[in-house]
């Protein structure tokens, strides 16, 4: 029996529900239907950016244990998408955070909860994914960066996702960001 540690990666998200949640899936079904297909509408707050993913070989267990402390003191948060733009210059197209205050403390908060991460591809970006997998024309990409979604977005938990591609994600655990007043 082999010792090596699984496959695939691990990144920690925030799914986006409610009205906001529902309004970025419909631009994503029109624009990369395998894309809405593929994962509910997120910010990814540990992956892709900043820290990159949790090291590949760490039990759900062991994350849970990190994580838990984190979501105990960090508070909700309402937050605010900028105007749609492609991402890192490829044809990737995000809606992009600002990525300081809160998220940023809240992403710092897990670089330091003591688990391992993989290293990462670019700074920190929040953003949540409009359009990942086709190659758009450019009437598509016109149409897609003149999308607006105004409403705030809020943060109110973290998800925890292994991903194996070719297969679809699976999630090892969720946790409430629980911190009332004073937290982060």
């Amino acid at each position: 029996m082999s010792s090596r540690p699984p496959a695939g990666r691990i990144f920690i998200i925030a799914e986006i529900g409610g009205a906001v949640g529902k309004r970025i899936h419909e631009i994503q079904k029109r624009f990369d239907p395998k894309l809405a297909r593929s994962a509910p509408p997120h910010v990814t707050i540990a992956g892709s950016s900043g820290i990159g993913p949790v090291h590949a070989g760490t039990s759900a267990a062991k994350i849970r244990t990190a994580l838990a402390a984190v979501a105990a003191e960090t508070q909700p948060m309402e937050l605010r998408f900028s105007a749609p733009h492609r991402f890192m210059r490829s044809n990737i197209i995000v809606l992009p955070l600002d990525p300081h205050g809160p998220i940023r403390e809240l992403h710092d908060a897990i670089a330091r909860s003591g688990l391992k991460f993989s290293p990462a591809r670019f700074t920190f970006t929040p953003h949540a994914t409009l359009s990942f997998y086709p190659e758009l024309d450019p009437g598509a990409v016109r149409t897609l960066l003149a999308e607006r979604v105004d409403e705030p977005v809020l943060i109110d938990h973290l998800q925890v996702y292994r991903t194996m591609e070719p297969q679809p994600s699976v999630k090892l655990l969720e946790l409430e960001l629980q911190a009332v007043g004073g937290g982060r």
